[in-house]
């Protein structure tokens, strides 16, 4: 039958969609991964076994566990129990809580590479040890584990697709919709591709210019 591309425009509007809602479960999730990333490394630093085993605990649940299995006990499971959320929320939450393990072990490991004179010159300037970390120790581990955590972002962006098996309407998911009804798979698998390469160059670009601006609290 040979290829034709000549199909794809016809269903751009719902490839865009799809785009759209990768995007926008990409940066939510990366964003909600890197605030929880911190918390659970400063957490696992902790000196109180009551606050750093549970978190422990969870963060090596989440690594020894598949993301997939993981996204259908959120969605599946949690309405056994009273708590139905919605397809995108689900995948929000799993996709932030996977990467936010393994942020966490990133960051805490800047964190303890930090020089301790930093911390004990933040103290007795009269910072307290939330300020310490918050405003001196956490900043510069981030800036100098920049480059990781753009790599584990961008890990994030093509995760994003195992949403589509919930029922989430993002790239991967609308190529399907778009192949079911004009049997034209590879036309829209290799569409598909191509738009998850452009995103991707693009996110790539964004850790670039972070890792430059981040540069002053190193």
């Amino acid at each position: 039958m040979g290829l034709d591309f000549t199909i794809i425009p016809e269903y751009l509007d719902l490839l865009i969609a799809g785009t759209w809602w990768t995007v926008a479960l990409t940066v939510v999730s990366m964003a909600m991964s890197l605030i929880i990333g911190v918390v659970f490394a400063v957490m696992q630093l902790s000196r109180h076994r009551l606050v750093r085993w549970p978190v422990t605990f969870f963060a090596w649940l989440f690594m020894g566990t598949p993301l997939l299995l993981q996204l259908f006990l959120i969605y599946f499971g949690l309405v056994q129990i009273g708590l139905d959320l919605n397809a995108f929320v689900a995948g929000v939450i799993a996709l932030s809580l996977h990467f936010a393990v393994y942020n966490s072990d990133i960051i805490r490991s800047a964190i303890i590479a930090i020089d301790d004179g930093q911390y004990e010159a933040a103290r007795s300037l009269g910072l307290s040890q939330f300020q310490t970390m918050t405003r001196t120790i956490v900043p510069q581990a981030v800036a100098n584990v920049t480059p990781a955590l753009g790599n584990m972002m961008i890990a994030l962006l093509k995760e994003s697709s195992l949403v589509s098996v919930i029922g989430v309407m993002e790239l991967t998911l609308s190529a399907q919709r778009a192949i079911s009804d004009s049997f034209r798979s590879f036309e829209f698998y290799l569409a598909a591709a191509a738009i998850y390469y452009v995103v991707n160059l693009t996110l790539e670009q964004a850790v670039r210019i972070t890792e430059r601006r981040s540069a002053r609290y190193r």
